[in-house]
C-alpha cells in the first residue's frame, strides 16, 4: 500500500451504557446496557454490509468498548487484530492521532472503539471544513453507538485537521425513530 492508496478510519463510539447499582464500580468497567446490547450486534451488520470490516481494531479497555466490541465483531465475517489500548479511555485529539499514527504500516481499514468526546473531536478535526448531511449531523451530536467513516489519502502518521473525508455517519435507532443502521 503506498501514502496515496484510499484508506478507511471507522470510528465507533461504545454502545449505550449502564449506570449499575453499583456506587463503588469505577467509570472504567461500566457494562453496557440492554440497548447497547441490542445495538452493538446492529453496528457490526452494518459495518459488514458497508464494506467496513476493519483490517485492524484498537479498542479502549473500558467494559462498555470491550463489550461493544464483542458484540458487534460477532457479525463481521472477519476477525481482525484486536488490541486493547487503555489511551483510548479518555483520549483527547492528540493522543488518538498518536494512536492512529502509530497503527500505520500497510492498514487499509483501521477501527477504534472509544468514548466521547475524544472520537467526537478526532472526526471533526479529520474533516475539516468541508460541508456535508454527514458532518452536519457529526458536528450536533456523536451519540453511543455512532459509527463515523472516514476516507483517507494521506499516510497515518500524517493526518491532520482537514486531510480526510467523512463519507458517513450513522447512528442506532432511537425510540421508534428511523432504523439508521
Amino acid at each position: 500500500m503506498t501514502a496515496d492508496t484510499p484508506k478507511s478510519l471507522v470510528l465507533v463510539r461504545h454502545a449505550k451504557s449502564a449506570w449499575p447499582d453499583a456506587p463503588d464500580l469505577p467509570d472504567h468497567e461500566r457494562p453496557l446496557a440492554e440497548r447497547g446490547r441490542r445495538d452493538a450486534p446492529l453496528a457490526g451488520r452494518w459495518l459488514r454490509d458497508h464494506g467496513h470490516v476493519p483490517d485492524r481494531v484498537i479498542c479502549s479497555t473500558a467494559r462498555r468498548t470491550r463489550e461493544t466490541w464483542e458484540l458487534a465483531s460477532g457479525h463481521l465475517n472477519a476477525s481482525p487484530p484486536v488490541t486493547y489500548d487503555r489511551r483510548l479511555y479518555g483520549a483527547d485529539l492528540r493522543q488518538l492521532l498518536d494512536v492512529v499514527a502509530e497503527s500505520g504500516g500497510d492498514i487499509g481499514t483501521l477501527l477504534l472503539v472509544g468514548h466521547d468526546p475524544g472520537l467526537w473531536e478526532l472526526a471533526l478535526h479529520l474533516a475539516g471544513d468541508r460541508a456535508g448531511d454527514a458532518l452536519e449531523r457529526v458536528r450536533v451530536k456523536f451519540p453511543t453507538g455512532a459509527i463515523a467513516t472516514l476516507a483517507i489519502t494521506y499516510p497515518w502518521a500524517e493526518l491532520g485537521a482537514g486531510s480526510a473525508e467523512l463519507t458517513d455517519f450513522v447512528v442506532p435507532p432511537r425510540h421508534g425513530r428511523p432504523h439508521h443502521y
